[in-house]
């Protein structure tokens, strides 16, 4: 039968030799060179269905009750900060709602529908919202303009339910008409709301998270929308149906028309939140004017739909990307083309795991 032994070392080092189990080698523990106490019953976790009262900064609680106990979850433990308790189990997520995937040291949460954003606990976390871009009218329009595109770090958030929406894209204009294209709705994350983006115009461009652009349905030329959050959309050129001006990106505004050729969407920004990158909120391209010779006018990078020319319809903006629509071409007398819808929007949220 093993032995253990424990010896007490005569020089008063506060070392322990003891002889191991089915071995004769020796193993040391030392000791500190004074009074100390491993730990106290009063140091143990607490367990009970209600919290602790008077607890002391680094105090613990498990929490027995079928519920949740002063913010606490049922078969949860706790930690005291010095003002509250705050769960400490290990495994549960920081917080649930949308598609959660981790890249590195992040998990994410991305929402490409409405939805909630629910933290058990008190932090910061950063985020991405990109509204839904604005849709292109039809015939001698300029291109919708982006979504709205904000983006921050160490927000903070409290546990409870944070509102989530995600903005549709604004409306194209499928048939001639002397319609705008629709604005992109609103994207909301908690406080932050992203505007959406503003629709062609077959005159002025229509003001939005990025401007529409311009359109040359109207004598002379006729000015982009303005942005109330990113960027500009551009001009028609200086004439009736002549080329329309691009929609506003996130990081540029749209370009102006030309004689035949509409103007290229404004670009959007390049953002890795989701774990890889991707450009968001792009204008959309502007319609051409005279079909003959004419060529497409490029949506902005980051989803802008392209603008169209002679009878080809404009593309609508890509979905969850907040791009613009394509504008509608056409010239009196030779036909109308129509123009497109913009992309939804998207909010992504990433926190340290």
């Amino acid at each position: 039968m093993a032995k253990v032994k424990i010896q007490g070392h005569a020089s008063g080092t506060g070392i322990l030799t003891v002889t191991a189990p089915n071995t004769s080698t020796d193993r040391t523990i030392t000791l500190p060179d004074a009074t100390a106490t491993i730990a106290t019953t009063a140091q143990l976790p607490t367990v009970s269905s209600t919290a602790p009262s008077s607890p002391a900064e680094g105090d613990q609680w498990f929490n027995t009750s079928a519920s949740k106990v002063s913010g606490i979850r049922t078969k949860a433990i706790a930690v005291y900060n010095g003002t509250s308790w705050n769960e400490a189990t290990v495994g549960l997520p920081f917080a649930t709602g949308g598609t959660i995937t981790t890249s590195g040291t992040y998990t994410i949460h991305t929402f490409t529908s409405s939805g909630t954003f629910t933290p058990r606990v008190s932090g910061t976390v950063d985020y991405l919202v990109v509204a839904g871009g604005g849709g292109g009218a039809s015939s001698h329009a300029g291109g919708g303009g982006a979504g709205g595109f904000l983006t921050a770090t160490g927000f903070s958030v409290a546990a409870t339910g944070l509102t989530v929406t995600i903005g549709a894209g604004g409306a194209g204009i499928a048939t001639a008409s002397s319609a705008n294209g629709g604005t992109g709705g609103n994207s909301v994350f908690s406080s932050i709301t992203a505007n959406g983006g503003g629709g062609s115009g077959q005159g002025e461009g229509v003001t939005g998270g990025s401007g529409g652009g311009g359109g040359s349905n109207a004598t002379g030329n006729q000015a982009g929308g303005a942005a109330s959050q990113n960027s500009a959309g551009g001009a028609s050129y200086n004439g009736s149906y002549k080329g329309n001006g691009g929609g506003g990106g996130a990081s540029a505004s749209g370009n102006n028309g030309f004689e035949i050729n509409g103007g290229a969407g404004g670009d959007g920004i390049s953002n890795s939140y989701s774990g890889v990158a991707v450009t968001y909120a792009g204008g959309g391209g502007g319609g051409s004017g005279n079909p003959v010779g004419a060529t497409i006018a490029a949506g902005g990078n980051g989803g802008g739909g392209d603008g169209s020319y002679g009878m080809v319809n404009g593309t609508a903006g890509a979905t969850n990307t907040g791009g613009g629509g394509g504008g509608g071409a056409g010239t009196t007398g030779v036909g109308n083309s129509a123009g497109s819808a913009g992309g939804s929007g998207i909010v992504i949220i990433r926190y340290l795991t």
